[in-house]
């Protein structure tokens, strides 16, 4: 016997969801059906943070329990609707066609793929080598409780203010919070992760019992907030705004605003409360691409960081 299915209308298209109740989050009783439903609740911002970046998908083939595949490649078979760009990776001389995201439908095609998580570039296929996203990730090390991230989002905010640069925050998912810039797409890879490095820099020199810049994971405090300057390096990538994470939790990477980092529990940010907090507030990620901003002024930084014997490290 045929295994039970759904169809979705999502727009113009249809989409063929299998095995409806598999369940995914056991905590929370919820199901593949339940993740579409999330999925189309949050469209807006999902697409938004998806949109026209190269993305790899997460996926759980076996639910939770088996084993998660990281994929680059969209596969034979994809419906002809489904848009995708080509990513090189001269190392390997290799290239991957991954998903472009562009509408709702190509989201929940996706998590019918057995997708939980995405994460996409910070570039976007108009010149995937120059992103238009730099990437704050502040990780708090297996040590450090959030309390040293609320201590430190608003020094990172006080060096986004000096700098005239808007800062859009959110959510991991997990322990830590990312915060999101808009910046012109003029600069490669390399650059962007110069200018993660000062700014991060300058945030340890204000925070200095808090936070490390240290590259070494050996090396570091394990009671330290650590910036991760290298999510900004060429083929790295973390789950965007709105993208569910991989855990029983079903916990999501929520955008919030700077007020609300004080008090803020990411716990409490599910696929069965974030519907809600959307459907009250809208994407507060909406204004995030009215201005682009220069590095400029970072670069300057990273000029006068590297002069004064302080090492950029390799790109992993």
């Amino acid at each position: 016997m045929a295994a039970k299915a759904t169809v979705i209308d999502v727009g113009d298209h249809q989409v063929r969801v299998s095995n409806p109740d598999r369940i995914y989050f056991p905590e929370l009783g919820a199901t593949k059906l339940d993740l579409v439903e999330y999925y189309l609740a949050v469209s807006d911002g999902i697409v938004r943070a998806l949109r026209e970046r190269p993305c790899m998908l997460h996926r759980f083939p076996d639910g939770l329990a088996g084993e998660k595949v990281h994929q680059k490649r969209v596969p034979n078979g994809a419906p002809p609707w489904l848009e995708t760009v080509r990513v090189k990776f001269p190392r390997y001389n290799r290239h991957a066609d991954e998903l472009c995201v562009t509408k709702p439908a190509d989201v929940i095609w996706a998590v019918q793929m057995s997708t939980v998580e995405f994460h996409p570039w910070n570039s976007r296929r108009a010149d995937t080598e120059k992103p238009d996203e730099w990437r704050i990730d502040l990780d708090p090390m297996p040590d450090c409780p959030f309390d040293t991230v609320r201590r430190v989002t608003p020094v990172v905010r006080d060096v986004l203010d000096e700098l005239g640069i808007a800062g859009f925050p959110k959510t991991s998912g997990g322990k830590g919070l990312h915060i999101y810039v808009r910046i012109s797409p003029q600069w490669g890879f390399s650059d962007v992760r110069r200018a993660a490095l000062a700014f991060a820099r300058e945030v340890e020199r204000r925070a200095p019992r808090d936070v490390t810049t240290t590259w070494w994971r050996k090396d570091r405090d394990p009671k330290a907030l650590f910036i991760d300057y290298n999510q900004n390096a060429r083929d790295h990538t973390i789950a965007s705004a709105y993208s569910v994470r991989g855990v029983p939790t079903a916990t999501v990477s929520t955008p919030i605003t700077w007020d609300e980092v004080a008090d803020v529990d990411p716990g409490a940010f599910t696929i069965r409360t974030v519907p809600a907090r959307f459907a009250e507030f809208g994407d507060l990620h909406a204004g995030i691409d009215d201005v682009h901003h220069s590095l400029d002024t970072l670069l300057e930084w990273a000029d006068r960081d590297e002069q004064s014997g302080l090492e950029t490290p390799a790109e992993p």
